[in-house]
């Protein structure tokens, strides 16, 4: 069974940085198009970026480019999110999860089969 766990999360002041971590056990992320999204109380989950298994093709959305890089290691099998710049409205539950699609995928949660387990990310003062 896939297994994906995420780490790096946790509390940091507006302005600050974070770099969040994807590894993946019992198959090569190599071959997987890696998507973060993240989910705030009370709120429907978002796609907030993706890289894809072929070219590395990466996607951002709007109100993160320019703040969040997202990279992939194969010799780690770990995908990273590096979050700059952060803000208030960036905190929610951050969950890393695998699509086999070729590309990048619509980030739609029902296109991605894996998930991990979620990081928490609070971004305050």
């Amino acid at each position: 069974q896939v297994q994906l766990v995420e780490s790096g999360g946790g509390l940091v002041q507006p302005g600050g940085s974070l770099r969040l971590s994807c590894a993946a056990s019992r198959f090569t992320l190599d071959y997987y198009a890696i998507g973060w999204f993240r989910q705030a109380p009370g709120k429907e989950r978002e796609g907030v970026s993706c890289i894809s298994s072929s070219d590395g093709s990466t996607y951002y959305r709007d109100s993160v480019k320019g703040r969040f890089t997202i990279s992939r290691d194969n010799a780690k099998n770990t995908v990273y999110l590096q979050m700059n710049s952060l803000k208030p409205e960036d905190t929610a539950v951050y969950y890393c999860a695998a699509s086999p699609l070729l590309g990048l995928p619509p980030m739609i949660p029902a296109k991605f089969g894996s998930w991990g387990q979620g990081t928490q990310v609070t971004v305050s003062s």
